[in-house]
């Protein structure tokens, strides 16, 4: 496996991470690369291409992409700073290129092709820099989901930017994963710990005892986010911004739950989702779990659980630890076998993948073996095949708030019937996730974050 569990769950800013993200990061790996040529740039020249050029706008693309020019990276950046820094370079016209050179450009400035799809992806962004001595650097990108970038290196070929490394126990399958766990009669969350240890080793050079402290501290950095981000959306009122006129209900819910004696647990799965998803809509901070449209399907799970289970809060870090290690596992299947980009294979890829690794995920900490936890990821994908991604005004809101409350939902319950069995099952998650990739590719283009079939066209906007 070389997709490490922290590349899965990657804090950022919202509200897509393909889309703002992946762009972002995209736009200051260029800036990097500018640093490497003597000449002072005169001009950058952007364009987008495909679903980012279709639904940039109410994705928050164009703004990610500016500021990523100017160094800014999402895993650090302010994410009141990116509203504010956004309307200052749309007034002046300039952009500081990794912060220090202005140049002319702004959202206004940003070439739009949204019939037009590069070979390798359809969210692709084209950077052009021209120097004063006249001289030109070009790169093309493509944001493939999960907040995941690959450059273009020509000859139909692509380079992630994250690179790939070897680890003790590489899959791309789940039959794969459950032999690895057969081979080793390790559970399926110590297989990936350790992959994360040999990862972190041969970065950091740590010792490997170090090396799984830093990760289970980085897993529980990571749960203290997911768990911000909900608590903030909790009391978060108002307005979604970009003009559907989207209250955000998180806030009046939870306090409907807090003063209720009697509430279902249900309820409080729905709220945790619908706070993710509704913090995630206003750009604020957020985890990709595995994408920013899916981002509240995998920590409400969690949160019902620790919060409903008095026996797994009681081992809480180590619960925290196993589930988003087993729900890393399943992430990479989609990964590497389908999709987990809603532009590539319609909402099947986001909210499908979240749900099934949530499922899985809460099977493992339930105490299931490895083919009850595959056994669960497969129905919480098999309920979702076929879920076209068409959200209303490009924006991330309807369907997607309310439609990762329901994933939750399923996810739990799919977990709960999987327990409720030995693990066997007649349709394998391999196939599922295959099944997925194929209708992803039979799946019309209007149908895949275009904002151009569906509710978003059938539902006026005002």
């Amino acid at each position: 496996m070389t997709i490490s569990a922290f590349e899965l769950f990657s804090v950022g800013i919202g509200p897509s991470s393909s889309h703002t993200v992946g762009p972002m990061r995209a736009g200051a790996d260029f800036a990097d690369e500018l640093r490497a040529f003597p000449p002072t740039v005169r001009a950058v020249h952007v364009d987008l291409y495909g679903s980012l050029a279709a639904t940039g706008r109410g994705h928050g693309t164009f703004a990610a992409v500016l500021l990523g020019l100017e160094g800014e990276r999402p895993e650090t950046v302010d994410p009141d700073y990116v509203a504010s820094r956004s309307a200052e370079i749309d007034a002046t016209g300039t952009v500081r290129i990794g912060g220090k050179t202005a140049v002319p450009l702004c959202t206004d400035k940003i070439v739009l092709h949204p019939l037009t799809v590069l070979p390798r992806h359809t969210n692709g962004i084209r950077f052009r820099a021209e120097f004063e001595d006249g001289g030109v650097h070009e790169a093309v990108y493509y944001s493939v989901g999960g907040g995941f970038v690959e450059r273009d290196c020509g000859e139909d070929t692509v380079s992630p930017l994250a690179g790939t490394r070897a680890v003790p126990h590489d899959f791309d399958t789940a039959a794969g994963l459950l032999e690895a766990a057969a081979r080793t009669g390790s559970s399926i969350p110590r297989l990936v710990l350790e992959n994360e240890i040999a990862l972190r080793c041969g970065v950091t050079g740590a010792a490997p005892d170090v090396a799984e402290k830093e990760v289970r501290d980085g897993l529980l950095h990571i749960w203290s986010v997911m768990e911000s981000c909900i608590e903030h959306g909790f009391r978060s009122e108002g307005m979604l911004p970009g003009g559907l006129e989207v209250r955000r209900r998180a806030p009046g819910l939870y306090r409907r739950l807090v003063e209720s004696d009697g509430a279902d647990a249900m309820d409080w799965l729905n709220v945790a989702a619908m706070a993710v998803n509704e913090e995630n809509a206003c750009g604020g901070r957020i985890v990709t779990a595995p994408t920013n449209g899916a981002a509240g399907i995998v920590p409400s799970v969690l949160y019902y659980a620790l919060k409903f289970r008095s026996s797994l809060a009681a081992r809480r870090d180590e619960v925290v630890c196993d589930y988003l290690l087993t729900a890393a596992a399943i992430a990479v299947l989609y990964k590497r076998r389908a999709s987990i980009s809603g532009a590539e294979v319609g909402c099947q890829g986001e909210v499908g993948s979240a749900c099934s690794m949530a499922a899985g995920a809460l099977a493992q900490v339930m105490g299931a073996t490895p083919q009850q936890v595959e056994n669960a990821a497969e129905i919480g994908i098999e309920h979702n095949l076929g879920l076209t991604c068409d959200p209303i005004g490009g924006l991330v809101q309807i369907p997607c708030i309310e439609r990762n409350a329901i994933a939750s939902v399923k996810a739990v319950n799919a977990a709960r019937i999987a327990l409720h069995g030995d693990g066997t099952h007649r349709v394998s998650l391999d196939q599922a996730i295959e099944t997925m990739r194929q209708t992803g590719a039979d799946m019309l283009s209007k149908y895949k974050e275009t904002s151009l079939g569906g509710l978003a066209v059938n539902v006026p906007e005002c």
